[in-house]
């Protein structure tokens, strides 16, 4: 054990808290799945267990690589991905794939491979957001010089993803949100921002409320009517997810024991916190949530000795990112907040969401390394002018 953790670098309890989510989601994902590999694997229901299990030993790689980077690197990457990440979804909204009435996919050509572009996108005006707001500390507060210029990627980024992935987009606009008030731009400019967003989103909501039906206007309609109108017939998602909830009780223990994986429609993705309550109970569901929240203070304790503005809004942005995601993925799953199709940080079976997950964690370590680099020279540094 002393010996893997000369490898792991930065902080060790989060490196805990992945392998255990990553156990928790390959158990999940393979109880959830079953229904999904009769219909289309034939009842083989390793199938998806190994796909899934291949691709989070991949994301695990990605991670190690990304906490080997040094997180000043990020900042010069992040010129780069922006510049690609806009053209993606320009190019994904006019000629993605196509898949339940929305344009989130880009198939490559030849090896045809899909993978979808927003998860990019995301991280990388996370980075290039941190990159300005540190950049532009020294008038931080004006207007013209730094508020403009960190709005306008935010702004276009945003609406790119809007028309296909609204939750996306609107987590991401308040991740930006965020990382800008902890950057120390002007409250007044924020919350004139925030002002502007519920404006537009109220719009919206009436526009597609008093649009026809049709395409994903059909799909957010839907969503809006059956919370607020709490449809018990038309709301079966959030049903199902409640029986499951409830058959779970306080403790349990029953792995792979799930009936609800047979009525729940994406039992493995967007209703995979459901599965896990019925099969471990409320203390399992509440064992998951406790991990991403201990993720959150392990960060903000990162942080907290962080060398530099770039490396404390770089981590705390990505950190910010998968918790709130997660949280919005739990209250989806007891009827807080409307269905959004966001998934369970490392947990749901996804392609490129895991992927990028594990980037975004492997950003955080890296700064996390870069600290306890810095606090073990400053220890050798004291222990050799204690020496002489």
């Amino acid at each position: 054990m002393e010996r893997l953790g000369t490898y792991l670098r930065g902080d060790k309890v989060i490196w805990l808290v992945v392998f255990m989510l990553s156990i928790f989601s390959v158990l999940a994902v393979y109880s959830s799945t079953g229904t999904l590999a009769y219909k289309y694997q034939a009842g083989n229901t390793e199938y998806y267990l190994l796909k899934h299990f291949a691709i989070m030993v991949v994301g695990l790689v990605l991670m190690y690589g990304a906490h080997l980077v040094k997180y000043t690197y990020y900042s010069r990457l992040s010129q780069l991905l922006i510049w690609v990440a806009v053209p993606l979804l320009i190019i994904t909204l006019l000629m993605g794939t196509h898949i339940n009435e929305a344009s989130r996919w880009l198939t490559l050509p030849v090896v045809g491979i899909s993978f979808q572009t927003s998860d990019l996108a995301k991280l990388a005006l996370i980075m290039y957001l941190a990159r300005l707001l540190s950049k532009k500390q020294n008038q931080i507060k004006d207007f013209k010089t730094a508020f403009l210029p960190i709005l306008i990627p935010v702004v276009l980024v945003c609406a790119l993803i809007l028309p296909a992935n609204f939750s996306t987009a609107a987590l991401l606009f308040l991740t930006s949100l965020f990382l800008m008030f902890i950057g120390r731009v002007k409250v007044k400019y924020l919350l004139l921002l925030i002002a502007t967003g519920i404006t537009i989103l109220s719009l919206f909501i009436t526009i597609v409320m008093f649009t026809p039906s049709q395409g994903r206007v059909a799909t957010w309609k839907s969503r809006i009517e059956n919370f607020v109108n709490d449809d018990n017939t038309d709301n079966y998602q959030v049903e199902q997810s409640k029986i499951a909830i409830a058959k779970g009780g306080i403790i349990n223990f029953d792995p792979g024991g799930s009936t609800q994986r047979n009525f729940l429609p994406h039992p493995y993705s967007d209703f995979i916190y459901a599965i896990i309550i019925e099969e471990y109970g409320l203390l399992g569901g509440a064992f998951v949530l406790l991990l991403y929240f201990i993720l959150m203070f392990r960060t903000i304790r990162i942080v907290s000795k962080s060398p530099g503005t770039f490396a404390t809004l770089l981590a705390m942005g990505c950190c910010f990112s998968l918790v709130f995601q997660a949280l919005i993925n739990m209250a989806v799953t007891v009827n807080l907040i409307p269905v959004t199709g966001l998934a369970l940080p490392l947990v749901s079976m996804g392609g490129t969401s895991i992927l990028f997950t594990s980037i975004a964690i492997g950003i955080i370590l890296s700064v996390g390394r870069s600290v306890e680099k810095e606090t073990r020279n400053v220890k050798t540094s004291k222990l050799r002018y204690a020496l002489s």
